[in-house]
């Protein structure tokens, strides 16, 4: 990897792994002292390198460097001197200096235990989100603001109440009790369900995939799975889900960046051992009796695995469509059973159920329409294939949405 990709791979894969660690030896109430340490040891990164050349072992670098600056700051800083470093050293097991523990099992720990202090009840679900997506993933607050379909300022306020409270009420970085488990793992799940969402149909970056944020939802998950009080079947679910997704992360997109739509991706770049993965989890997934919305859509993922059109493969998509809508509605559900629709019943009968949903806003419900019109009314179709250009900014989708216009003026 290049230097100038490594530092942010780095920042976006060890950032908060230390941010963790550090917020479980100093507290919630120093977050922002866990941010700072690990922000300026990126910039120590950023300065060192470039005048002398990567290290042998970068990750490790970075390790040492926090580790120096945290004992540092604790040697330096009046309040941690007075009050939390006498606490932190009779915690200690030597009493003579204390010591930042990187290694793997502590950061697997701290990361388990900080995910459910992010997602106290203290804080409502979507604040709780938020802060898991900028603490714990190393989203930015734009970042944040695209995936909730809102502004940076109103992110940023969300972000620093949602810490405020944590402190105000002086929630434990611990590993979770099973009491608390159970209350909160579904943030936990929506958390990094929003965060593969991200990578998987970005809009922020002007790209159609950011395989980075997919990768860190998949870990994160992973890290649940392995700890026998959070793997239940719901994790494996959603687990499931984002195997079958990333199985076709390299037919997705084109040497351009471009998307490739399903039909016309090549089935040999899908990843085999993603897809066995996927099932895998999805066998453990059926333990208990809970039928859970990643349950359904992991189901609709796989057969997304199987690229041959057939009647039972619609027909079973179009069930399980029908099953999350009637567990959890939602618009993006909807308007993909609509194109389901379209495969076990024809066109017409797809554009009926499309309408009916006036997504009015959504550049994704007018480019369906466009595709549902195309060969039936081909100038209905372009108009509503203009009208999706004109409600996304995102370059990718608009060049595919145009390819797809130039397709139109060559039947």
């Amino acid at each position: 990897m290049e230097h100038k990709e490594l530092l942010p791979h780095l920042f976006r894969t060890e950032y908060q792994k230390l941010v963790s660690v550090l917020c479980s030896l100093f507290g919630i109430q120093h977050v922002e002292t866990a941010e700072d340490i690990v922000s300026d040891t990126f910039l120590s990164a950023t300065e060192n390198w470039s005048h002398h050349g990567l290290p042998n072992n970068p990750t490790a670098w970075l390790y040492t460097v926090a580790k120096n600056k945290t004992k540092n700051h604790l040697k330096r800083h009046t309040l941690f001197q007075q009050k939390l470093s006498p606490e932190l050293q009779r915690e200690g097991a030597t009493g003579h200096e204390i010591e930042v523990d990187l290694s793997v099992k502590n950061i697997s720990d701290s990361q388990l235990a900080m995910i459910f202090a992010v997602c106290d009840p203290v804080n409502p679900s979507e604040a709780q989100i938020a802060l898991a997506l900028n603490l714990l993933c190393g989203f930015g607050a734009q970042e944040i603001a695209d995936a909730f379909l809102t502004n940076k300022e109103v992110i940023y306020k969300r972000i620093n109440r949602a810490k405020d409270k944590l402190r105000e009420t002086n929630v434990r970085i611990a590993q979770p009790s099973t009491k608390e488990i159970g209350s909160r793992l579904d943030t936990v799940l929506t958390t990094l369900y929003l965060l593969f969402s991200e990578g998987y149909y970005s809009v922020s970056q002007n790209t159609t995939l950011r395989k980075e944020f997919c990768i860190e939802a998949m870990r994160l998950t992973y890290l649940l799975i392995q700890n026998a009080t959070t793997n239940n079947p719901k994790v494996n679910a959603l687990m499931s889900l984002m195997c079958f997704h990333a199985s076709r992360f390299d037919a997705r997109i084109n040497d351009k960046g471009e998307a490739i739509l399903y039909h016309e991706q090549n089935e040999s770049l899908w990843n085999q051992e993603l897809i066995q993965r996927g099932k895998y989890f999805l066998n453990n997934s059926a333990a208990g009796t809970n039928l859970s919305k990643y349950h359904l859509e992991a189901g609709i993922a796989y057969w997304h695995t199987q690229k041959e059109d057939t009647t039972e493969k619609w027909q079973s998509i179009l069930e399980l469509y029908d099953s999350l809508l009637a567990l959890e509605h939602s618009p993006v559900a909807a308007l993909n059973r609509a194109y389901v629709v379209s495969k076990t019943s024809g066109k017409e009968a797809a554009i009926t159920e499309a309408e009916k949903l006036k997504l009015v806003n959504d550049h994704f419900y007018f480019s369906l329409l466009g595709n549902l019109y195309t060969e039936l009314d081909n100038g209905r179709a372009i108009q509503y294939y203009e009208k999706a250009i004109s409600l996304t900014n995102s370059v990718a989708e608009q060049t595919m949405i145009r390819k797809k216009i130039e397709d139109i003026g060559l039947l």
